[in-house]
């Protein structure tokens, strides 16, 4: 081997070009491999598949991991943000280092600076000692901060300041601190869109998607989800203790057509049910499935079409359909009341309204949702 103007040269071929020239097969072969990898290490039923937009974000762990840039996951509820943000940590330098994971949707904007940074003995009513945030737990390893585009405007600037210099202040503290933490960030959300209106710090926005990664809805993944179904059954049926057969032409044709709102959450929730239920060893995922609801421009419709035919709706009648609504966003949300992507943000309500309603009309969460 020798070297050519820097370049390693094997053949007469330099290494850029040979890296740049690898058939599709190559790199399809490698993210297969990987996912088989993942799928064994996590238990992660969300990466079985062979799609190309699988295949895709499994490439974009190949190229990410080993370096430190900071990633932003983009993705729908459900599409496994949180696994493949442990894929890239698991794969890098700092592996054997903390994973710390921060749910930015789940703690208060009040607690959410201390959460991040710690806080000093007397800061605020209530800190009756010292405590550590979570960047400093994190130090050496990764952070994956969850929800992002939940993260309140006033605590975007300081994470910024981490982002760039590495360095915060703790809650109450004077003393600069200094970490070593590579970050993944996940969001649902639009976050240029979020930008635009002033929701979203537009240069935290560019300095978070450094290297962003998309993660594919299950609806865009064809018969992985036939796959997927097939895995979850049998693994879900041993942990239950049932044993089940793999999934029938009628099970197959029922996966293909629901449009999965919940992704691979609510595909493993609807296996589970149906492993629970099962009474003669078969899935019959066809009846286990939420039955199909209309979407609201069609729901308008089909009331529009209601009252020029002169019917009259019951108080019961009412009641049946607030509570099917309800139902049918709860189901959707994978029975998660409050955050982004919840029943409550679905029907545009206050989650302690949405859990009176809940009570009112009797609705409780199933056992195996």
């Amino acid at each position: 081997m020798e070297t050519t103007s820097g370049l390693s040269v094997l053949d007469g071929v330099p290494a850029d070009r040979m890296e740049a020239e690898r058939t599709p097969r190559a790199l399809t072969a490698e993210a297969e491999h990987l996912g088989e990898e993942l799928a064994a290490e996590h238990g992660f039923e969300g990466i079985v598949g062979r799609s190309v937009a699988l295949l895709n974000a499994l490439r974009g762990v190949m190229q990410v991991a080993a370096t430190d840039a900071t990633v932003l996951l983009l993705g729908e509820t459900g599409t496994g943000k949180e696994l493949f943000a442990r894929a890239i940590h698991d794969r890098s330098g700092r592996r054997g280092r903390p994973l710390v994971k921060v749910n930015c949707a789940a703690i208060p904007a009040t607690l959410m600076e201390s959460e991040f940074f710690g806080h000093e003995r007397g800061a605020f009513t209530g800190a009756t000692q010292r405590r550590e945030g979570r960047f400093t737990l994190a130090d050496g390893g990764t952070i994956f901060l969850d929800e992002i585009g939940d993260l309140p405007l006033e605590l975007q600037g300081k994470l910024l300041r981490v982002l760039q210099e590495g360095e915060f202040e703790p809650v109450g503290g004077t003393r600069t601190r200094k970490v070593d933490v590579r970050v993944i960030a996940a969001t649902n959300h639009d976050l240029q869109e979020s930008s635009r209106r002033g929701q979203f710090r537009e240069d935290l926005y560019y300095r978070l998607s450094v290297f962003p990664l998309r993660l594919p809805p299950l609806r865009e993944r064809g018969d992985d989800v036939v796959l997927l179904a097939a895995a979850l059954a049998e693994r879900l049926a041993h942990a239950l203790g049932k044993r089940v057969a793999a999934p029938g032409p009628a099970d197959v044709a029922a996966l293909r057509a629901y449009p999965w709102p919940g992704n691979v959450r609510e595909l493993r929730n609807v296996v589970e049910r149906a492993i629970i239920t099962s009474t003669d060893g078969r899935l019959h995922l066809d009846r286990t499935l939420p039955a199909p609801h209309p979407s609201r421009p069609a729901a308008a419709r089909l009331d529009a079409a209601a009252l020029l035919q002169g019917l009259i709706l019951t108080e019961r009648d009412l009641r049946e359909l607030e509570r099917n609504n309800l139902l049918a966003a709860l189901e959707r949300a994978g029975w998660r009341v409050a955050g982004t992507g919840g029943a409550a943000e679905l029907l545009q309500v206050n989650p302690s309204t949405l859990k009176s309603r809940m009570k009112a009309l009797e609705i409780r969460r199933p056992a195996a949702a």
